[in-house]
């Protein structure tokens, strides 16, 4: 999925943190709501706006950014796990 027509990120909103395109609903408050064991349903019942294609979308997103190299040595450099 291409998450860039669901997922922006505008300086004058949420300071500029990653959200799901036309709400003020951040990436990171869905993660940590799936952290903390809310399921898929529950997010989509109490944020009745949102579509599963936002939240897939939200997921496409975080793995795009998890295939950045950069990101994850600087993880582990920072976390103490051993370098490739």
């Amino acid at each position: 999925m291409d998450w860039r027509g669901r997922i922006v990120a505008t300086p004058d909103t949420l300071f500029g943190r990653p959200r799901i395109a036309g709400t003020r609903i951040g990436v990171d408050l869905v993660l940590d709501l799936m952290a903390s064991g809310w399921s898929e349903s529950q997010i989509l019942e109490q944020y009745p706006h949102l579509k599963p294609e936002d939240l897939q979308a939200m997921f496409a997103f975080v793995r795009d950014c998890l295939k950045d190299e950069a990101f994850v040595l600087n993880m582990k450099a920072e976390d103490g796990l051993p370098q490739p």
